[in-house]
């Protein structure tokens, strides 16, 4: 059979789809990308994702050393996301799917 592949917990492909296969992990490391924000900023680039979601897609990124949660002892309490070297690799991989989807899709951006 072709791409017979076994799939399974050790798989490098599973192990990954793990760390980034839910619907907005992607989208908040993109998001992100090569700036620090604060989450209400995170939130308004997302435009449909709870605050709910966000929250705990964002608390699960921290925990894979994907993002870096720095909270500041001020009032209100501010609190940034950075992306991590980690995520900066991984940010450059979705740059590069980014790409190829616009390469291939039909799909066209309108201004």
């Amino acid at each position: 059979m072709k791409n017979d592949i076994f799939i399974c917990h050790n798989c490098p492909m599973t192990r990954t789809m793990a760390t980034i296969g839910t619907k907005w992990k992607p989208i908040i490391i993109y998001a992100i990308g090569l700036k620090t924000l604060r989450f209400g900023e995170i939130f308004v680039r997302m435009e449909i994702i709870s605050k709910k979601v966000l929250t705990q897609q964002l608390k699960e990124l921290v925990e894979d050393n994907i993002i870096i949660r720095q909270e500041y002892n001020e009032v209100p309490l501010r609190v940034e996301y950075t992306l991590t070297e980690k995520g900066i690799e991984l940010l450059k991989i979705l740059n590069q799917l980014s790409l190829w989807n616009q390469k291939y899709s039909d799909y066209k951006v309108t201004e």
